[in-house]
């Protein structure tokens, strides 16, 4: 069975393109969200619960499917574990067509990269950062309040509420103080 799914996005309001171009694809079934967010997909929730082996999701551009590339990649294991397919019509992706390199795959590798591309950003700006002595990370409370905090504490006439009103020292901070 050909499942056409749409939902609502900015160039598309009212699904009226998505609609007719699925129509040109010959979904035996069309699914709408009623919305655009992303946290509501109760009607992909649906599809993908009644989904069954051989049928195929289509939908007009892989946005419409999913929110991000790792969103992607769970969806399409849900289809793939289930033994059905998926299409998007604008970018030309069928994974029903076995030759060639698997598209999920492909999408596999892509978040990988995405996730090396920003872990590498992220270490040379460290290492930048350290060469000018610009020191990285939550900055550390001045020592004065530090002290007196643990003073404070070591008292046992303040509550740890009133440390952190006095001296701006949060609970998990004492503590990790009080363990070194």
């Amino acid at each position: 069975m050909l499942i056409g799914y749409m939902r609502p996005y900015q160039e598309d309001l009212k699904c009226e393109d998505q609609l007719k171009n699925l129509k040109k694809a010959n979904c035996t079934t069309i699914i709408s969200e009623e919305h655009s967010s992303a946290k509501k997909r109760t009607q992909l929730k649906n599809m993908l619960s009644i989904l069954k082996k051989g049928d195929k999701i289509v939908v007009t551009k892989l946005f419409t499917l999913a929110d991000s590339t790792r969103h992607l990649v769970e969806l399409l294991e849900i289809i793939n574990t289930k033994g059905a397919y998926f299409q998007s019509l604008t970018e030309g992706i069928d994974t029903s067509n076995t030759t060639g390199y698997h598209f999920t795959d492909i999408v596999k590798h892509l978040v990988e990269f995405q996730s090396d591309v920003i872990s590498e950003k992220t270490k040379k700006g460290l290492y930048e950062a350290k060469q000018k002595g610009i020191t990285t990370g939550r900055p550390r409370k001045p020592d004065e309040n530090v002290k007196r905090a643990i003073a404070m504490y070591q008292s046992k006439k303040y509550s740890l509420s009133e440390i952190k009103n006095e001296t701006g020292i949060s609970k998990s901070t004492l503590y990790r103080y009080l363990e070194n």
